[in-house]
C-alpha cells in the first residue's frame, strides 16, 4: 500500500483516536445532525437491495451495520486505519450479507474499474485529496452508480473558530469542504445534490436530549431547510449530504 505523507499522517491519527478508551469530545455535538443521518440512510435503504457496495473509509464499522439490514448483494469496506479495521471487523462478525473489510489507501485502491453500484461515506472525503478520492471513486463506480456522502462544511466562521482552537481534535490535513470542492464534485458527476444540515439544530442542542423523540428537534430542522434555501445560510451549515450519479 503505497502511502503519501498525508496518508501517513491520517493513518497514524485515526490508529491513536481508535486506541483510546473514550470518545471523542465532539462526539456530543453530533445529535444535532441527526436528520442527515436519517436522509443517508433513508437513500440506503431504497437503493441497496442486491447492490454491490463500498464503504469509503469505513472506519469501525458504524454504517455498515445498518446497512447489512437493506439487504446489499456485498459490502467492500476500506480503510487506511488498521485499528478501525479491526473494530468494524468485529462490530460485523455476524453479518448476514457478504461482507469484505480491508486495509487500504481510500484514494489509490486496487478494486476493478466499474465495480460498485453505491459508493458511501461519512466524514472521509474532508481527509482524503479530493481530487484525486473524486477520480477514484468514479473509476470504481458502475454507469448510473450512486456517490453518497456526507461531509462536513467549512464556511461557518464560528464553527471554523472553534476547529482552529482545538486543533488536537482533528488530524492536521483535514480540509472541510468549501465551493472549489462542490465544483469539482458536478464536473465529475452530474444529478448532484447538495442537501445541507446543522445550522438552528447546532445552535440549540443543549435545549433537547434525544433528537429522534423531540419536538423542538423537529421544528429546527423543518425552519433550517427553510433557511437553507438562502445561500447566506448554506454557508452556515455544519455539514452537507452530497448524492451524484456516474454517467
Amino acid at each position: 500500500m503505497k502511502l503519501s505523507a498525508e496518508n501517513i499522517r491520517e493513518k497514524n491519527f485515526h490508529n491513536k483516536l481508535q486506541s483510546k478508551q473514550t470518545g471523542r469530545f465532539e462526539n456530543i455535538f453530533y445529535k444535532a445532525m441527526y436528520n442527515a443521518s436519517e436522509d443517508f440512510f433513508n437513500y440506503l435503504k431504497v437503493n441497496s437491495v442486491n447492490a454491490q457496495i463500498l464503504d469509503f473509509g469505513c472506519g469501525i464499522g458504524l454504517s455498515i451495520k445498518e446497512v447489512i439490514k437493506f439487504k446489499p448483494k456485498k459490502i467492500t469496506g476500506i480503510d487506511i486505519s488498521e485499528a478501525s479495521i479491526q473494530k468494524a471487523k468485529e462490530k460485523n462478525k455476524d453479518s448476514e450479507v457478504e461482507l469484505e473489510l480491508l486495509v487500504g489507501n481510500c484514494e489509490k485502491t486496487n478494486f476493478q474499474n466499474n465495480e460498485f453500484d453505491i459508493v458511501y461515506g461519512t466524514g472521509i472525503l474532508h481527509h482524503l485529496k479530493m481530487s484525486t478520492s473524486v477520480e477514484e471513486i468514479y473509476r470504481v463506480l458502475k454507469p448510473g452508480g450512486s456517490f453518497l456522502f456526507i461531509e462536513p462544511l467549512g464556511t461557518n466562521p464560528i464553527i471554523n473558530l472553534y476547529r482552529n482552537l482545538t486543533p488536537k481534535s482533528r488530524s492536521d490535513d483535514e480540509h472541510p469542504l468549501v465551493k472549489d470542492d462542490f465544483i469539482l464534485i458536478k464536473e465529475k458527476f452530474f444529478k448532484t445534490n447538495i442537501r445541507y444540515y446543522g445550522f438552528l439544530t447546532l445552535i440549540f442542542f443543549p435545549f433537547y436530549k434525544s433528537p429522534k423523540d423531540s419536538f423542538l428537534f423537529n421544528l429546527l430542522k423543518k425552519l433550517d431547510q427553510i433557511l437553507f434555501k438562502l445561500n447566506i445560510f448554506k454557508n452556515l451549515a455544519w455539514s452537507v449530504m452530497i448524492v451524484a450519479t456516474k454517467n
